[in-house]
């Protein structure tokens, strides 16, 4: 057994605070006990995410996989296990085995191929495809959307009239995540809560599978909002229309009702572009405002 090389990027993680630190500090021995334990031998160059290292191994009995640790603090990933358990491999990726005391997850190996380099739209009807497999009934040890959310927006009450985010837009998003939030249905189903072009990876017993999810109890209609807000530089020139495109092409490949998924992307997208504004990212703030005045013209 051999640990990995922890790439610079992951080592990098401890400048994000003492958490973080100690989370790289522990990240080799946690790595040497999980591939002494798991019988694991590594095969390939490690990779990361935001708070993830993700190693190529194969077991012993010549399964190829990938190991995946978590940063320990990272709450939004904290039942991923549990989610991919009950999706068993349909629509997402298939989990092998997990410790959650030591956010491992050992899952299947996917290809590298994401769907950056699809044609948007047919991108976004292969992730309203897989909305079909992932949105299964709610588990009761999620959390729900309405939780972050109501918290979220309770924010927005603060900011300056005179500020970066328009004060109609704040109000509307206040009131639309009110009524949404007290739709019958707005904690009904589990939702992968970040599926975009990068979190869908090519397959072999599927053409794409997803991954990485934020596992909570919501809205289907929540998970429309991320597929508008990456690839932005490929509508250049036509934004606004190729925005409305990307909205309407998620809409009917999903089945959803276009009211209440437009009401969603609104909500989002000006939390995006409160959190943008505080740190100070007029870029962020730009696309989030974006989006949301593009889904209403």
């Amino acid at each position: 057994m051999t640990t990995p090389d922890i790439p610079a990027e992951v080592r990098a993680f401890a400048e994000r605070g003492p958490a973080w630190a100690v989370f790289v500090d522990r990240l080799p021995r946690r790595l040497d006990g999980l591939l002494d334990e798991w019988s694991l031998r590594l095969d390939g160059e490690p990779m990361h995410g935001y708070c993830s290292l993700v190693v190529p191994v194969v077991a012993e009995d010549g399964t190829e996989a990938v190991l995946k640790v978590s940063f320990d603090g990272d709450t939004e990933s904290e039942h991923e296990a549990l989610a991919l358990q009950h999706w068993h491999g349909r629509g997402a990726v298939r989990l092998l085995r997990a410790d959650p005391r030591r956010r491992a997850l050992l899952l299947e190996r996917l290809h590298t191929t994401d769907l950056s380099d699809l044609w948007d739209l047919e991108a976004c009807e292969v992730v309203a495809g897989l909305w079909a497999s992932l949105h299964v009934p709610a588990l009761p040890q999620l959390r729900s959307v309405g939780s972050y959310v109501e918290r979220w927006v309770a924010a927005l009450a603060g900011l300056p009239v005179n500020g970066p985010v328009p004060r109609r837009l704040v109000e509307q998003a206040t009131s639309l995540a009110g009524d949404l939030l007290a739709e019958p249905d707005a904690a009904a189903h589990v939702v992968h809560g970040d599926l975009h072009y990068g979190n869908v990876l090519a397959a072999d017993r599927a053409a794409w599978l997803a991954i990485d999810p934020k596992p909570m109890n919501g809205d289907r209609h929540y998970e429309v909002a991320p597929m508008l807000h990456n690839r932005l530089d490929e509508l250049a020139g036509d934004v606004r229309e190729g925005l409305r495109r990307r909205f309407h092409t998620l809409v009917d490949a999903g089945g959803l009702d276009e009211d209440r998924a437009r009401a969603w992307v609104v909500v989002r997208e000006v939390l995006n572009a409160h959190w943008g504004a505080q740190d100070e990212d007029r870029d962020a703030v730009t696309v989030a405002l974006t989006i949301a005045k593009a889904v209403q013209d």
